[in-house]
């Protein structure tokens, strides 16, 4: 067995500061999304790919590779979803056992009204906190780590 490689004190303080702004970024985010727009934070993630997608469709196994949820996430989170009429879930027609999942109206209402206050937060909270400089690097580091994680969900 190998010998553990314990962090260092730079690398302590470095992964100590990722957990720390992902665990109060992700929730100050969704504590606004809930106050300004109705939304959960789940609910905004699957319908940003859902916006984008041509035609607001998108086969539902796909929209979890996109977001990085397993497929029961995925199902449970859009049939809660469809309960408000945010999305639908239709069948595939290239695959019986597969579903495609639509954006209704509302869903597109909800995410163009979310998505300005919701940029905004993001602004707030990480953009404007760091130089341009810092982007420059930041942005390329953290390709890099995820680059070199497992996709768990394919």
């Amino acid at each position: 067995m190998a010998e553990t490689r314990w962090l260092d004190e730079r690398e302590a303080r470095a992964w100590r500061g990722v957990i720390g702004v992902l665990q109060r970024l992700i929730a100050a985010l969704e504590r606004e999304l809930v106050r300004d727009a109705g939304l959960s934070g789940a609910e905004y993630t699957l319908l940003v790919p859902l916006s984008e997608a041509p035609d607001g469709v998108v086969r539902a196994r796909d929209l979890g590779r996109m977001v990085g949820w397993e497929r029961s996430r995925v199902s449970h989170q859009v049939s809660r979803m469809e309960k408000r009429g945010l999305v639908a879930r239709e069948e595939c027609g290239e695959d019986a056992r597969g579903s495609m999942v639509r954006l209704t109206d509302a869903g597109r209402a909800s995410i163009v009204a979310a998505a300005p206050a919701h940029v905004a937060a993001v602004r707030r909270y990480f953009i404007d906190a760091l130089t341009d400089a810092e982007l420059e690097v930041i942005g390329p580091a953290l390709e890099r780590v995820l680059g070199r994680l497992p996709d768990v969900y394919a």
